[in-house]
Parts: structure tokens; sequence; C-alpha cells
């Protein structure tokens, strides 16, 4: 099941997108917290605004170096656990909306990766359960002012930013992450080809790792770490970051 956060101009509501990403039924309630019904409306996708599918509550999980060869070209060793740090949920947006270069940073990075939405409340849950509390996938772009991030040492300011963590288009509730492909293309050119199986930490060592430190709570978002390829992006840019079996989550980056 596809599910997408949208507006025809007034307040947002849920729908379930069809297998061919083209039409959205709409539904009453929050999935996430509530039980939901079609309410009999049908739009087009292309004529309804997608909105980030999810705004987390509490937080968005990030991991860092959870694939060997990205661990590479930043010139490090794969970190023995996973290398955790939390973004706002102030930096999450949707499908098109334009990702805000800061006037601090003159380097900053693109970063496509899977994300993980957790689905109730969850504390010290071993791996082998962690996939029962995942109520779906969707795309990230993990945007990253690299220059801060070397001068900061942590990396909440590099990485929390208004704006720079775009979600979307929709969050696939039915998906098996084991070796999915993820491509990231600037302005129609791949600059990033992986594949989930490379990760490090697969979705639910990572679910397991991240509930030992913090309660999940239904929303929380967990980014799970981006292959190699990352590099600049420019005011004008735009930035695709496709997984397969999800979809494509397309944003324009500007300077204002």
């Amino acid at each position: 099941m596809r599910i997408a956060r949208f507006t025809t101009g007034d307040d947002p509501v849920y729908g379930l997108v069809d297998g061919a990403g083209e039409k959205i039924a709409e539904v009453t309630g929050d999935p996430l917290y509530q039980r939901i019904e079609l309410t009999g409306a049908t739009h087009r996708v292309e004529d309804v605004r997608l909105l980030a599918p999810v705004i987390p509550r509490s937080k968005v999980i990030g991991i860092g170096k959870n694939y060997a060869d990205h661990a590479a070209e930043m010139g490090t060793d794969v970190p023995e656990e996973p290398l955790m740090f939390l973004i706002p949920n102030t930096a999450v947006i949707g499908p098109g909306d334009p990702v805000v270069l800061p006037p601090q940073s003159s380097e900053v990075h693109y970063e496509g990766e899977l994300a993980v939405v957790i689905g109730r409340v969850c504390k010290d849950v071993e791996p082998e359960d962690a996939l029962s509390v995942v109520f779906g996938y969707t795309c990230a772009d993990d945007v990253t002012a690299r220059d801060l991030q070397r001068s900061d040492g942590q990396w909440a300011r590099a990485k929390g930013f208004d704006t720079f963590c775009p979600l979307g288009p929709w969050i696939e509730t039915d998906l098996d992450v084991a070796s999915l492909s993820v491509v990231t293309r600037r302005d129609d050119e791949v600059v990033q080809d992986g594949t989930t199986s490379d990760m490090v930490h697969g979705v639910a060592a990572l679910v397991s790792y991240a509930s030992k430190a913090f309660t999940l709570l239904p929303g929380d978002v967990i980014l799970t770490g981006t292959p190699a390829g990352v590099g600049p992006v420019e005011a004008g840019q735009r930035v695709e970051v496709e997984i397969e079996g999800i979809g494509v989550l397309s944003n324009p980056f500007v300077r204002h």
C-alpha cells in the first residue's frame, strides 16, 4: 500500500496511491494513529500537491557511514556500531519543495537514502522483531552542509537546517528492502547508483539499535545512510532520489 499526504488547496489529507502512481484515493483520518476509510474522492496525482508523507512528531534519526564505499570516499573507516545523529523535524519538506541553501555554507551536498517510518511506540526492540514496528518506507535526501560538518565536529547544524530533509513522494508499506536500487540524479545526471544490500547495518539492525537508545514513536523516521557518489549541489539545480519499489523524490535547490 502506498500512502501519500497531499493537498488540493485546502487542509492536508491522506490518500492511497495506485500502483502506477497516477491516481490517489482520498481517505479520512491519519493512518499512523487512526482507522482510515475511503471518502470516495479520487484525484490524479499530477493535479494535487504532494506533501512530506510524514512530519515526525518526535525526531528524525540519521545514520552515518552505513555504506563502506561512502565511508571510503569520505576518507574514514566504517564505524563498528551504527553512527547516529538527530535531525530536527523542522528540516522536513516534501516532494517539489525547494531546499534553501544557507548563507553559512558554501559546500552543500546531496545524499540519497532509504528512509524508515516507525509505526508504533517501541523501546529495546530486538533485531528479529524490529520490522514489526516499521510502518513503511520512503525516499530521503539527507542534505548536508559539508563544510560545517567538518568545522562543527558534531552534525546538528550541518544536517539540520530548515528544508534539509526532503521526504517522499509517499510511504510504501509493503516492501522487502533487502536489495533495492538507490539512484540519485543531479540535473538528470546519475551521481549515485547503489543498493540497500550494501548497507553495513540493515534496517532491522538499525531500528533495534536506535530503539535501545531512544523510545521510538509513530512517525519517527530513520535515515539509513547513503551510498558513494555524494557531491555538491548549487542553486538552480535539481536532485532526484529514486528507490526501487517506492518512487522518485525530486527537489530544486535555491538560495535566498
